[in-house]
């Protein structure tokens, strides 16, 4: 069985990723270690977050477990850098971890590109600052971004106390007609459970953070990227044209 290592920003919706694992069965182990710094969605604080020094930490935590491939499970601490900075950070991380290694900034744009779709809208938890970086990041892959909706949330664990309600009314709120696939890039937000139901009341692909991100640390991996009740990714993703 493959062993996936996710880097995990302090605490907030990492029960996702155990939902996952019983979700996807025996496909992969999914194993989640957690670095700590400020969960201020903030420009400064987020660089620090995502830097060589932390994410050097979490590989080192993950080493033991001996990863197939690792993962940065954060989204806003990868874009934060820009497109070839975040190019930057994850080779760095797979050169330190000395396994293929991504982010979740780019298990985005993997996504798209597996489902074969460039036009979408985002719901970010984000302020509008940060917010505008992810869609400066997804245009430097391609994606035309139609509506970009941001709940202004400051910290990462006032999205972890989100009510699932709350969740679907963002989703709600943040979709575009003309939009192929709606996009909610925040980790510290719980949507595992919620994706089928998200996709069924807007009639298109939902594709969120933690979703990505787990799919992208199989695909690395070269573990079943195929699943039941995780959403269009994990059912129709061709993980060989990400």
């Amino acid at each position: 069985m493959k062993t996936i290592g996710f880097i995990y920003p302090d605490h907030a919706a990492e029960d996702d990723y155990p939902l996952a694992q019983r979700m996807l069965g025996d496909a992969a182990r999914l194993s989640v270690t957690h670095i700590y710094g400020t969960d201020l969605h903030a420009v400064a604080e987020l660089l620090d977050l995502g830097s060589e020094e932390r994410l050097a930490e979490g590989a080192a935590q993950l080493a033991p477990l001996s990863p197939d491939a690792v993962v940065w499970a954060c989204t806003s601490g990868s874009f934060v850098f820009g497109h070839d900075g975040a190019a930057e950070q994850v080779g760095k991380l797979a050169k330190t971890s000395g396994v293929p290694a991504s982010s979740t900034s780019f298990a985005f744009a993997h996504a798209l590109r597996a489902l074969g779709l460039k036009r979408v809208a985002i719901t970010a938890s984000y302020p509008d600052d940060v917010a505008t970086l992810f869609r400066e990041f997804l245009a430097a892959e391609g994606v035309d971004v139609l509506q970009l909706a941001s709940a202004g949330i400051d910290t990462a664990a006032e999205v972890g106390r989100l009510h699932p309600d709350e969740v679907a009314e963002l989703v709600t709120r943040g979709d575009h007609p003309e939009a192929d696939a709606l996009l909610i890039p925040d980790t510290a937000m719980r949507t595992i459970a919620l994706i089928e139901q998200m996709e069924q009341r807007i009639g298109k692909p939902v594709l969120t953070a933690n979703q990505v991100t787990i799919w992208e640390g199989l695909r690395l991996a070269g573990a079943p990227t195929r699943a039941e009740g995780i959403g269009a990714l994990f059912r129709d993703g061709d993980a060989d044209a990400a």
